[in-house]
């Protein structure tokens, strides 16, 4: 059976390319990897290769012409596959769209979803096997070392086969999974009819509680969907019994667990109750466990090793009086609070560290790997490292140096929001010049934050406390206190340049009203 080659996203923002040489012709047998073609885009020239052994049966573009991505570009019969019954068969499955053979079972083609990266981990399925999705409809979630990515359907359709299991990792251009399109099945009507049946007999033979299984590994397999719908009803959804394969757990089964309906075989809690028992012997004999360092934590530890194997740090302490500015934002947040703005510290922070780096724009440059050339910036791009459920993410707000207190906060708060899911854009995680790691929201007070290279400075905040401190007068009173670390650059960054850009940054914070000058 003819397969087609649909042409996968080949660059950031390339729709189109050009056919530059054929490699193969049609009849040729190929091998998986081998290269079909040539193709130049805007940015450079790409080899597309073959993703299975067979043999190519069409070339749909010549050389010279202009092909699309998304469709198309060669079609193959695949090694192994059913051929046609004869060639006047394999024209009308070609020709013939209400029984095109060659297209009812369509790979997804895993595109390229962020800049340099070529794999992803599967973090989770969202159909299986047999379900019927429609076009745009979430498929899984994929973990890349920057951020977690929903991979949407292209077309309405059955889910023939998942290609991945969760856990695995998927390599960008190669399929993802396979789909029949719909309208395109070249079963009888009949045959719908009883597979349908079928299929809804079986639904309902797995939907009775004698066969709800609890998941062997105690995590539940179920969508964002029904894992919401579990968070809502106060219930623990890995101790719900799934009616779905592998023990997926359905909104039926949620329902029914809430409503007390839900009871475990004897055999399952049986199991259930053996397995518990082994975990607790392993946890009492001193077993171990061992995981992959994947994704974004994987990520995180190459870029930390390589800022503190490259890049001379030195700390700077120091406390700031936050009393003044609490009290302004007091005043403050509830008058934004009624626009849907939620106005926090970090706001205040950020301005205040954007006024301060015009007067000091060392602190908000980078320099090449040899250490030979400096580069200032412009744009005051302010990272926050964010502590989301996968790691450690520093997305960055733009041009803070242009945009107002109320700006930076609606911009913090997207990015906490999509930070904390997982689910930052990796143009917002790209281009930062400076970070600010707010630790003190978890505890501590002092740290000695990593550089984000390639940048030359980071701050870490310490929590705040009420502090006795004397006043002007020689009395004892209570103070917001707030202890900031900074780690420079020492190849760029000296200690009176980073004491001198800190007491400024320090005075705005500590004097609001210098502040809202300084931003006029």
């Amino acid at each position: 059976m003819a397969k087609e080659f649909i042409l996968p996203d080949i660059g950031e923002g390339i729709v189109e390319c050009e056919i530059v040489e054929w490699l193969v012709a049609v009849g040729d047998e190929v091998k998986e990897d081998q290269p079909i073609c040539d193709v130049m885009t805007d940015k450079a020239l790409v080899q597309i290769p073959a993703v299975h052994d067979g043999v190519i049966t069409t070339l749909h573009y010549e050389k010279g012409e202009i092909a699309k991505v998304h469709e198309p570009l060669f079609a193959m019969e695949v090694a192994g596959s059913a051929p046609a019954n004869d060639s006047t068969a394999g024209e009308e499955v070609s020709n013939s769209p209400a029984n095109q053979g060659a297209s009812q079972l369509e790979d997804f083609i895993l595109p390229d979803i962020g800049e340099g990266i070529v794999e992803c981990e599967i973090v989770e399925w969202l159909v299986a096997e047999g379900d019927e999705i429609k076009e745009d409809q979430a498929v899984c979630d994929v973990m890349t070392d920057k951020a977690l990515v929903q991979i949407p359907a292209k077309h309405d359709g059955i889910v023939e086969k998942l290609y991945y299991q969760k856990g695995d990792i998927a390599q960008v251009h190669s399929p993802l999974f396979q789909l029949r399109l719909a309208g395109l099945s070249d079963a009888p009507a009949e045959a719908k009819v009883e597979v349908k049946a079928a299929a809804q007999t079986v639904k309902a033979a797995s939907q009775q509680v004698q066969k709800a299984q609890l998941p062997a590994n105690g995590k539940a397999i179920a969508s964002p969907a029904v894992r919401r719908l579990a968070r809502e009803h106060d219930v623990d959804i890995n101790q719900v019994p799934g009616t779905g394969k592998n023990g997926r757990v359905y909104k039926e089964d949620i329902t029914r667990f809430v409503e007390g309906g839900a009871s475990i075989s004897s055999g399952a809690s049986a199991a259930a109750t053996t397995s518990s028992s082994k975990s607790t012997q392993n946890q009492t004999s001193g077993g171990t466990r061992v995981e992959p360092i994947r994704g974004m934590k994987a990520a995180m530890a190459k870029q930390m090793v390589a800022s503190v194997s490259t890049i001379p740090h030195f700390t700077f302490s120091d406390e700031i009086d936050l009393t003044e500015i609490i009290a302004l934002r007091k005043e403050l947040k509830e008058q934004y609070a009624k626009e849907g703005i939620k106005l926090t510290m970090m706001p205040f922070f950020i301005k205040a560290l954007s006024l301060a780096l015009k007067e000091f724009p060392v602190v908000n440059s980078q320099v090449n790997d040899d250490c030979t050339e400096i580069t200032y910036f412009d744009d005051h791009n302010i990272g926050m490292a964010v502590d989301s459920k996968l790691g450690l993410l520093v997305p960055n707000i733009k041009g803070c140096q242009s945009k107002s207190i109320v700006a930076v906060a609606q911009e913090v708060t997207r990015l906490t929001d999509a930070a904390r899911e997982g689910r930052v854009s990796p143009e917002d995680l790209k281009g930062g010049t400076i970070s600010i790691s707010n630790i003190g929201a978890i505890g501590g007070t002092t740290a000695t934050p990593i550089i984000n290279k390639p940048e030359v400075a980071i701050v870490a905040l310490g929590k705040l406390q009420h502090l006795p401190r004397f006043d002007d007068k020689g009395n004892v009173v209570s103070r917001a206190i707030m202890q900031v670390s900074w780690s420079g650059d020492h190849r760029v960054i000296d200690g009176g340049t980073i004491a001198r850009f800190n007491n400024l940054w320090k005075a705005f914070l500590e004097n609001p009203a210098k502040m809202m000058m300084a931003m006029s």
